[in-house]
């Protein structure tokens, strides 16, 4: 029983970086206009529906958070 309440405080560590990290980017969109409207972003938009893919961002985004954990993750 003591792993599982390991498991799921660590999930709800996970979830609260998260939450963060998405109140931070909700809080960036307007001071960073370049954010989400990246080469490769796409959005398609038809008659009642819209999607907004953001392959850009996601790849730069990717490509950051590995760079950071390449460089603090060393032991």
């Amino acid at each position: 029983m003591t792993d599982l309440g390991k498991i799921l405080m660590g999930f709800g560590v996970v979830m609260l970086i998260l939450g963060g990290i998405l109140l931070l980017a909700g809080s960036l969109s307007g001071k960073v206009p370049w954010l989400g409207r990246l080469p490769g972003d796409l959005y398609i938009q038809r008659d009642g529906w819209g999607i907004y893919l953001p392959l850009g961002t996601s790849l730069l985004i990717s490509i950051v958070l590995t760079l950071i954990l390449a460089v603090f993750g060393r032991r």
